[in-house]
């Protein structure tokens, strides 16, 4: 991206919206979970989302809440795999008050995983759900981000990275949501130049 196509971004995203249903949905993810490893996130089969769970755990990390590091669930892990990326979906029959799942999911979710949903629900988990408007997915979540294919003015990749930007921003921070997406552009673009 250059200068003049994360002005453009900034420009397009101002007035949809997004920037404060991606806010909003946020806040609930950072308040869902209440134990460093309790934010379960889940993929469909063949798409994992490594990439959200990275930047999940960075922004843990860097803002210092320990609460937001996820665990990456997985459908088949490797048995040789890391520990850390060896949690299969049983670990969402196991998911209790306190914990909670983030579904993400591109396309419908399958009944497999409906059910593992609706039993990390009865468990007591907080659900959330970002998706493409799924409405057996959305009914069981607490929270649901819908990025529906044509309407939305970015893509489900953009998504989950304005999600995961917004949930390292605490309230009491001063600089805003805002601000904080134009560091993540500018860093992806390079500085404007003047």
């Amino acid at each position: 991206m250059n200068a003049e196509q994360v002005a453009a971004l900034r420009v397009l995203l101002a007035p949809t919206g997004w920037l404060e249903r991606a806010s909003a949905f946020a806040r609930a993810l950072r308040h869902s979970s209440r134990t460093p490893g309790g934010l379960l996130v889940v993929g469909i089969p063949g798409q994992e989302p490594w990439h959200l769970a990275a930047h999940l755990d960075e922004e843990s990390r860097l803002a210092g809440i320990p609460e937001l590091a996820p665990t990456l669930v997985r459908w088949a892990p490797p048995v040789d795999a890391p520990p850390h990326l060896r949690i299969g979906l049983e670990r969402l029959g196991e998911a209790r008050r306190g914990e909670s799942l983030l579904v993400v999911s591109p396309q419908a979710a399958p009944d497999p995983l409906l059910e593992r949903v609706h039993d990390a629900r009865k468990g007591g988990a907080t659900i959330l759900a970002l998706d493409r408007g799924d409405r057996q997915l959305d009914e069981m979540a607490h929270e649901a981000l819908m990025v529906e294919p044509g309407a939305a003015p970015l893509s489900f990749d953009a998504a989950q990275h304005l999600v995961s930007a917004a949930a390292g921003e605490r309230p009491e921070q001063d600089k805003g949501f805002r601000a904080r997406l134009a560091r993540l552009l500018d860093a992806v673009s390079g500085p404007a130049s003047p």
